[in-house]
């Protein structure tokens, strides 16, 4: 790249996306308390919320929340079931949309994407983002936020300054500056158990851990992680942006159940189902099963998964299944089965991923 061009990073995140597609199809629902997830019947048993439109987050709604707590939060929510074919739909269009900009994009599920873009170095990416924000709106009715840096992990991070429905830049020349007092989880990646181990170490703020020495972190993280932790704290990360088509490596299917289950004839079913689920799904991408894995969940959520190779690649149905009824039989269940769950990972396709 010459020294009259610069490279961004632009992290696209779409707003509420799971809510924003119901109110999207409904616009009676704009601005009412909106959860998105199961059946949308906030009295099914052990489902979680996927999304909550931000009306309903202020009454303390989140992802990952049991319905049944969130119906108690916000009683007057509007509960819808989960559409995935709505949420793929809408996810194209967005998808489309950032490609037509001419630049590399890198697809991170329904509701993100990262934009690479070189630009004349006295150019504004923020009138960049601007342009994409009002493409997005004007093409699909719907809102994203968008971060801005020189790599991923610093624009995801960005982005969060930027919701809803705006825009931040978040560089090395700011870096400090905005992120040097805050919480290490803060960072993209840290999560709360990493946090507790830094703490135990006396450091509890970004500023904190991008002074600490890279050999106490190595010590107590091992030398990939540590030296990873303190990139994050510096500010630093991957600025490569991956337009290749994303290519499922495997397919699963898990199924919580409403009731725990004792029987091992019904385990056994469950696992048989799940098995030819998802198989149907593999075959319908004309790809191949290379291994089994079968996982198992208990009530006191013990967690536990089994793998086996096939003897060849296969879409038998017969072969996976049992091989499936074979990992489920290793397990020594001695108490009540709150999940199960099959994964089929799969050969790569012609030309690899």
């Amino acid at each position: 790249m010459s020294d009259d061009r610069r490279r961004w990073v632009l992290h696209v995140d779409l707003d509420q996306f799971q809510a924003a597609v119901e109110v999207r199809r409904r616009p009676e629902l704009a601005g009412l308390p909106v959860i998105v997830g199961g059946n949308g019947d906030p009295t099914e048993p052990r489902k979680v919320v996927t999304c909550a439109s931000y009306p309903a987050r202020r009454f303390g709604v989140r992802a990952g929340m049991p319905l049944r707590t969130a119906a108690r939060k916000c009683p007057e929510a509007v509960f819808l079931p989960l559409d995935t074919a709505a949420y793929d739909a809408a996810s194209a269009e967005v998808m489309a949309l950032l490609r037509d900009f001419g630049h590399p994009v890198e697809v991170w599920g329904w509701d993100e994407a990262y934009v690479g873009a070189e630009l004349d170095a006295d150019a504004d990416p923020v009138e960049l983002a601007e342009q994409i924000r009002h493409t997005v709106a004007a093409g699909t009715g719907l809102s994203c936020s968008i971060g801005i840096s020189d790599n991923k992990q610093r624009a995801k991070v960005a982005t969060g300054f930027g919701k809803p429905d705006g825009v931040f830049v978040l560089t090395g020349a700011n870096w400090m500056a905005v992120m040097g007092d805050r919480p290490v989880d803060a960072l993209w990646g840290v999560g709360p158990k990493t946090a507790k181990k830094l703490a135990a170490l006396g450091i509890d703020t970004v500023a904190d851990l991008a002074a600490t020495d890279a050999q106490v972190l190595t010590a107590a993280f091992g030398p990939s992680t540590g030296l990873w932790l303190l990139l994050l704290a510096k500010g630093g990360g991957d600025s490569e942006i991956r337009a290749e088509p994303w290519i499922p490596r495997s397919r699963s299917h898990v199924v919580t159940f409403p009731h725990d289950l004792t029987d091992q004839r019904e385990m056994a079913s469950a696992v048989a189902d799940l098995a030819h689920r998802t198989l149907a799904d593999v075959v319908a991408q004309q790809r191949v099963a290379a291994r089994v894995a079968v996982t198992v969940r208990t009530d006191t959520f013990y967690t536990r998964t089994k793998i086996r190779k096939l003897p060849e690649p296969t879409v038998d149905a017969g072969v996976i299944t049992a091989t499936a009824l074979e990992l489920l039989s290793r397990f020594d269940i001695d108490r009540p089965v709150r999940l199960l769950g099959v994964r089929l990972e799969l050969t790569p396709p012609q030309g690899g991923y």
